[in-house]
């Protein structure tokens, strides 16, 4: 097998940076599509994650643009807050505004982690219930469905999904896990677990602001995914950090 492939994308600011993503998110769905007729991705809440789905919706409104058949495009959650369905903390709703309702995905593609006003009191349950979905859209008894692209913030101390560093998460081996006591609030979770993560053909990361670049960095240079989490996440075939020049500024400096 090859081994996967890693690089990183530098942009000016923010604002550039997720409007590269979405485009580069807009060409990889259609190539999935183009080979297979359907293409699947896992989305990430927070600033970034947000924007880029906005920028991917406007993107969808332009028809010179590549096309994407949104009605065969799988949408699972990297995480999601265990709160009430309407909560604004949900990062489904967030996703929902920003992209899912504009495109009219499909509610039978839309795999959103449960609520806890939902079926599931526990979030341990809740997490069960998500990881039989995944076993279920998948082939050949794997655990987990081909996952095209996954796209993953990333915290000021290195945290992805809400797999914080030190935390249980970082050493469940499930493809799902409940996470409590989470050190940011909300404080109860739901998260892909390693295992899961690293599944997905291809791991993007979106990072941006200087108070990110120490742990972008570190991550990048080899550390302890125990001490720092993003420095555990690959994909399969390629991990891509896709970054502000801020959250890029404590790389070494490239030559040539």
């Amino acid at each position: 097998m090859t081994a996967p492939t890693h690089d990183v994308i530098v942009e000016p600011d923010a604002e550039h940076l997720a409007r590269a993503a979405a485009e580069a998110l807009v060409a990889r769905l259609a190539a999935a599509q183009a080979l297979r007729g359907s293409a699947s991705v896992v989305l990430t809440g927070g600033g970034m994650g947000i924007a880029v789905l906005e920028h991917v919706a406007a993107l969808a409104a332009e028809p010179a643009r590549e096309r994407v058949d949104w009605t065969a495009v799988d949408f699972w959650w990297g995480d999601e807050r265990f709160v009430p369905a309407a909560d604004d903390e949900r990062n489904e709703k967030a996703a929902r505004r920003a992209l899912l309702d504009r495109v009219n995905a499909p509610a039978e593609r839309v795999h959103a982690m449960p609520a806890s006003d939902g079926e599931f009191a526990e979030p341990e349950d809740a997490a069960a219930w998500y990881a039989a979905e995944l076993a279920a859209a998948a082939s050949d008894g794997r655990a987990v469905p081909r996952l095209d692209l996954l796209l993953l913030g990333m915290g000021p101390e290195g945290h992805v999904a809400s797999i914080f560093p030190e935390s249980p998460a970082v050493q469940d081996e499930r493809t799902v896990v409940a996470v409590r006591d989470c050190p940011k609030p909300p404080p109860t979770r739901i998260s892909l677990g390693f295992t899961a993560i690293n599944s997905a053909e291809e791991v993007w990361l979106l990072v941006a602001g200087g108070a990110k670049a120490p742990a972008v960095a570190q991550a990048m240079s080899g550390a302890d995914a125990v001490q720092l989490p993003a420095a555990g996440v690959h994909g399969a075939r390629a991990t891509r950090w896709l970054l502000d020049a801020a959250a890029a500024s404590e790389l070494p400096r490239r030559t040539g």
